[in-house]
């Protein structure tokens, strides 16, 4: 694994470590992202600021024919330079992601938050074999791309509140700053999903419900959203994307929170000129367990780990193994 996203991340946690701002209280959350983390979502006292690091890591290496174990994936080249599909060009080892994002988050009004989702480091490490089944054939890994991903900014809403429950509603564009025409090693505009970004704007709509079941201790939360995908310069475009989360989390008597949560995730199938792309759209559900550690200074601490519990995709394709997750926030 390459350490540069090791290093960024031990630096800004020395700069959160030594910092010393005024202790805040802790607010209820909903999700717009494919796991709850706590402090990525919800809404936040005004004039709060909430600024949160994390680092996620997931290997795609799982060999799938819907949801089949297979032996061998095969998935077209999108010939973007000649504007046509070549079937079974690839075929697909091993995919390794790492992303490290900045999230911050701002209270307006008591109820009403915006927020900002930085990608500093989108990096995936890949490998396969090219030009399968001629003379060309050949082992490749240096095809992968590492960069700064598509910035997401948008305003969460708390449309109800009560004693123990609250829902919140969400709205956010993601705009393309990351970087989607990265060439591989033959010259060529690399595969769409390798790329930092996707250059395409999308928006995405987002509720979220949670409801206190043990007082100041547990909590239940439901939570999706659905993401509306654009099409970038390329004429390609990715499938919308459809998120769900169930969960409960419980805060013990030594500031540590533990939750268990199951997240799903549907992505439609992509598009080039207008016709669907093989091998492109899943159905993915986790569970997530993790354990939060919060501090009186402000600062909390988290980590999570997901379990494939069901995975099918479009034909062929590689799935992502457990991957991990772990963050550090801090309330100002």
């Amino acid at each position: 694994m390459s350490l540069r996203p090791v290093r960024l991340v031990a630096a800004v946690v020395c700069l959160f470590l030594i910092s010393r701002p005024t202790p805040v209280h802790a607010t209820c959350g909903s999700a717009n992202c494919f796991l709850v983390t706590g402090t990525q979502e919800g809404v936040g006292n005004r004039g709060q600021l909430i600024v949160d690091l994390s680092f996620r890591y997931v290997v795609q290496d799982r060999k799938l024919s819907g949801t089949r174990k297979v032996g061998e994936v095969l998935t077209p080249k999108v010939d973007f330079e000649n504007g046509v599909l070549e079937p079974d060009h690839h075929r697909e080892i091993r995919t390794q992601n790492t992303l490290v994002e900045i999230d911050m988050a701002y209270g307006l009004t008591d109820r009403l938050t915006i927020d900002w989702q930085l990608p500093i480091i989108n990096d995936r490490d890949h490998e396969h074999f090219g030009d399968v089944g001629t003379i060309d054939e050949h082992f490749s890994r240096g095809d992968g791309s590492s960069g700064f991903g598509d910035i997401r900014a948008g305003v969460r809403y708390a449309l109800s509140v009560k004693a123990r429950q609250i829902l919140v509603g969400g709205l956010a564009v993601k705009v393309p700053t990351g970087q989607y025409k990265l060439r591989d090693s033959e010259g060529e505009i690399n595969e769409p999903t390798i790329e930092p970004g996707t250059g395409s704007t999308d928006f995405i709509g987002s509720l979220g419900w949670s409801r206190q079941v043990v007082p100041q201790k547990g909590e239940c939360f439901l939570a999706g959203s659905y993401r509306w995908n654009g099409e970038n310069g390329l004429d390609y475009r990715f499938g919308d994307e459809t998120q769900a989360s169930a969960g409960f989390r419980y805060r013990t008597e030594h500031q540590v929170t533990w939750s268990l949560q199951v997240n799903g995730r549907r992505a439609d199938r992509d598009q080039f000129l207008g016709d669907g792309v093989p091998s492109t759209g899943s159905t993915l559900v986790n569970l997530t367990p993790g354990l939060r550690l919060e501090t009186k200074s402000g600062t909390s601490i988290y980590g999570f780990v997901q379990v494939p519990v069901y995975q099918k995709v479009n034909e062929v394709n590689l799935a992502p193994g457990s991957g991990i997750m772990f963050g550090l926030s801090h309330t100002y």
